[in-house]
């Protein structure tokens, strides 16, 4: 998907994406919204990393997948593999 951003797999009414996703945007980390009821791929894709399951907020950083991640699970794997979507201090 996008080499330039997080990618930020969610759905409508889910709290647990509402946090992380303002969590994001505070921390000032670029990201893609995917809309896991809308993109069927979207759906297959969280489920090959969540045990077949279409648990949300699933969060991609490059190579790595994070199921329900917190906000400094997301910033250590955006530090190791796209250390350049870091805000600039």
């Amino acid at each position: 998907m996008s080499e330039n951003a997080v990618e930020f797999y969610w759905r409508p009414g889910c709290g647990f994406c509402m946090n992380l996703e303002r969590a994001l945007t505070q921390a000032g980390l670029p990201y893609t919204k995917v809309n896991i009821w809308e993109d069927p791929d979207a759906a297959a894709r969280v489920r090959s990393v969540a045990n077949g399951n279409e648990i949300v907020p699933t969060v991609f950083v490059g190579p790595a997948a994070m199921v329900n991640p917190s906000l400094r699970e997301v910033t250590a794997a955006v530090r190791e593999h796209a250390p350049e979507l870091l805000p600039q201090a």
